[in-house]
């Protein structure tokens, strides 16, 4: 027998069940798992395939709503999607326990993203540097006048920076344009003024245009979080002090910063899927950032008060928007920025924010104190229980035992539910 063959010429051309049936071909799937692909619930599949390429169904994320949060004052319910038990109950927790202290306080930098234009061949870079530079209202007004709906709505061309790089390749010349995006993450109007500017900004250095894409280290758009949890309220001066440690610990270590930053990411991630935001460039922004100075740092700071409480902090970039791609498209999307009740772009980035803080602060004294797997592991049990097959009342039945026993596997899932049907047959 022929190996199938994965070149489908025209895969995009075919309408839904046609693609399922080529699926099933392919990878001899049961009936049952194509009417689960074909099911995309409350999500039209029109829309689906117009979000992506070669649609065939939808990958549900569970969407959870984060509980107790006050940013700036203001009370907040705050949809989450994520498929990691104990991320929303983690949020809502370090919420409720910095409520006495105000909340989370937050500020925003401001909605400029960078368009990178790439020169090469520049034969006097540090002349090219200055004749681009004298040239900036050309070069804005080439920006400006890509996307004029944007200037209208006051964002634009803001500032020229130049930069000069060695690289394997030989000297580079790095043409930064700053652009105020506004409520717009702004990856296509950027995009497109790098498109419109690279042959001006080439012929003004004498050189060729390369690259011209942005840059996904938002260091313009920087969102920030503060918070204080009372000593009193998190169970006493011995847990303030062991979430210090490991606060330090990170600051000292990039192995524990990345899973440092991976909790704080848990939240920030939930919310930015929730809204219909990139994920990905959010991640690899708050990454980036926390290399920034030559080793890689967590991207929060934890510190004792005068009073001995614990005082948390956070910077990172967050180039969200409210307009355009799925958050504008997806009605979920849509759904949950209505619940969020924020109209601004630095609205959304502020709660984010706020968000990423409170799951690092639950995070570090889960740690510090029971152990991070207590609270995780509980939830968790009942993932492990329903991959057994536990269904109803046995779900909460077999994670109960599983945890009182301390052994969470599948392996010891199914071997609860054999004995548990079998003592009730």
């Amino acid at each position: 027998m022929s190996q199938p063959t994965s070149r489908l010429s025209g895969f995009y051309k075919l309408d839904q069940q046609q693609r399922l049936k080529v699926l099933q071909t392919f990878a001899n799937l049961e009936e049952s798992t194509l009417n689960h692909l074909a099911n995309t619930g409350n999500t039209h599949f029109e829309l689906v395939d117009r979000l992506v390429e070669n649609a065939v169904g939808v990958m549900n994320v569970p969407l959870g709503i984060a509980t107790n949060l006050r940013v700036d004052g203001r009370d907040v319910l705050v949809p989450m999607a994520t498929e990691e038990s104990s991320v929303i109950a983690a949020v809502g927790n370090a919420a409720r326990q910095c409520r006495d202290s105000g909340g989370i306080f937050t500020s925003f930098s401001g909605s400029l993203m960078i368009a990178q234009v790439q020169l090469v061949n520049v034969s006097d870079p540090w002349a090219a540097r200055a004749r681009l530079l004298e040239q900036r209202e050309q070069i804005a007004a080439i920006c400006n006048a890509t996307d004029p709906l944007l200037v209208k709505l006051g964002g634009g061309f803001r500032e020229l920076e130049i930069r000069l790089l060695d690289s394997r390749s030989g000297p580079l010349l790095i043409v930064h344009l700053i652009i105020d995006t506004r409520d717009a993450m702004g990856a296509n109007a950027v995009n497109s003024m790098a498109e419109k500017a690279a042959p001006a900004l080439a012929r003004i250095a004498g050189g060729q245009h390369h690259l011209r894409i942005l840059s996904n280290l938002a260091d313009r758009r920087l969102a920030r979080a503060r918070a204080v949890w009372h000593k009193d309220a998190i169970g006493g001066a011995d847990v303030a002090a062991g979430i210090l440690l490991a606060a330090h610990f990170a600051e000292a270590d990039p192995y524990r910063a990345a899973t440092h930053n991976k909790g704080i990411m848990n939240g920030i991630s939930a919310v930015t899927l929730a809204t219909g935001n990139d994920t990905r460039a959010i991640e690899a922004g708050a990454h980036a950032y926390a290399a920034r100075n030559g080793q890689y740092q967590p991207l929060s700071r934890f510190e004792l008060t005068a009073d001995g409480d614990i005082s948390g902090s956070l910077e990172v970039p967050l180039a969200l928007g409210l307009v355009g791609g799925a958050t504008k498209a997806h009605p979920t999307a849509q759904a949950c920025l209505a619940i969020l009740g924020v109209s601004s772009a630095e609205e959304l980035a502020r709660i984010v924010a706020a968000v990423g803080l409170a799951q690092n602060f639950s995070a570090l004294k889960a740690l510090a104190t029971t152990g991070i797997q207590q609270g995780h592991m509980a939830l968790h049990a009942q993932n492990i229980a329903l991959a057994a097959g536990a269904v109803g009342d046995e779900i909460e039945q077999l994670a109960r035992a599983m945890v009182e026993q301390k052994t969470i596997r599948q392996d010891f899932a199914e071997q609860l539910l054999a004995e548990l049907r079998n003592s009730t047959s």
